[in-house]
């Protein structure tokens, strides 16, 4: 897709204001925002100004109208592509026919190697391999493993359980195939962030539930995993903040059909049974409506014997591991994830 001059020009400036000294960027962003004994990012902060200033948003209009912004827009945010990174266009079959994946290899890696299997992000009706392809590339370059990505159905014209039917194959798919692949069958992550994390939650919990194939490692990001109640992050950081509980409400309406369980573990993991589940890094924002719902997440792994290890990045907001291209703050919070993918997928 080619990329607007307009956007270009966004992009440019945007990468820009971030090397300014810091008395400018903060009189761009404004006084510092604290709220709940927690101090906003300045990096975020200011991301976050100029979002506004370029009036971006997560969600716009109409569905499609939602997805072509945010495919457009990831330029203002995702940096340079980075390499060298190889690509391998794959199809995944599952019950309903293909699921488009692509296979990332960084450079010089050995074989068989790490795999870790990613589920975009983006609610379960926006979001993309492409939107997410250079945080994707951050990952398996600096985690030393290959990265399967996968282009699972979105919503409306596929409603749950549709992407949670792809995750599941996606992961028994790598399994069966992880010497074609490149990968160590008993060196198999699935990780993603937001819908994507619950998407890679749900297929844990599957896994061990079907006696197959089982992940060695979970990697989430601000993962959503209760449908059921709404917690008080998610009222403290309902406005402004990138994912906005307007944002959420859309994306559930979108998603989950009328009359479904809300309880069913498959739609919310933190109902789920967790018991022998592979140990997790399980990362939070500080500043988003679903860090909350994250973190109960980690506490019942953690009571259920579960190794977790719950990071909270208090002075970040939602999507951060999207925002790799500006300022530092965001690229070293992915950067303490990709190492925890790096020691989960060690060889044993």
């Amino acid at each position: 897709m080619a990329i607007p001059l307009q956007i270009r020009a966004e992009a440019a400036f945007s990468q820009l204001a971030f090397w300014l000294p810091k008395p400018v960027r903060r009189a761009i962003a404004g006084p510092p925002l604290r709220l709940d004994r927690q101090e906003l990012a300045l990096d975020a902060q200011l991301l976050l100004r100029l979002q506004k200033l370029a009036k971006a948003s997560l969600v716009r209009g109409t569905v499609e109208e939602s997805r072509t912004m945010l495919l457009a827009s990831r330029h203002l945010v995702s940096g340079p592509t980075i390499e060298p990174v190889a690509t391998r266009e794959l199809l995944i079959p599952t019950g309903d026919g293909d699921v488009p994946a692509t296979l990332y290899t960084p450079a010089g890696l050995p074989d068989p190697s790490g795999l870790l299997v990613f589920f975009h992000g983006g609610g379960w009706v926006v979001g993309s391999r492409v939107s997410h392809d250079n945080t994707v590339r951050y990952l398996a370059k600096q985690a030393g493993v290959r990265v399967l990505s996968v282009e699972y159905r979105l919503a409306p014209e596929t409603r749950f359980p549709g992407a949670t039917e792809d995750a599941i194959a996606a992961f028994e798919y790598a399994f069966a195939k992880a010497r074609d692949l490149g990968a160590d069958p008993a060196r198999i992550a699935v990780g993603g962030d937001s819908a994507g994390g619950n998407l890679a939650a749900v297929t844990a919990q599957q896994a061990v539930k079907r006696g197959g194939g089982v992940p060695a490692f979970q990697l989430l990001f601000y993962p959503a995993t209760d449908f059921t109640v709404r917690r008080r992050s998610r009222e403290l950081f309902a406005e402004d903040l990138f994912l906005t509980d307007t944002d959420m409400t859309w994306f559930e309406g979108h998603y989950v059909p009328k009359g479904t369980d809300l309880y069913n573990p498959k739609l919310s993991p933190l109902h789920g049974d967790v018991s022998g589940l592979p140990p997790a890094y399980i990362a939070t924002a500080g500043f988003d409506p679903l860090r909350d719902e994250g973190e109960a997440y980690a506490e019942k792994l953690r009571k259920a014997g579960v190794p977790v290890a719950l990071s909270r990045q208090p002075d970040l907001i939602h999507g951060y591991i999207n925002f790799l291209g500006v300022g530092r703050r965001f690229r070293e919070a992915t950067a303490e994830a990709a190492g925890a993918l790096r020691l989960g997928l060690a060889p044993k």
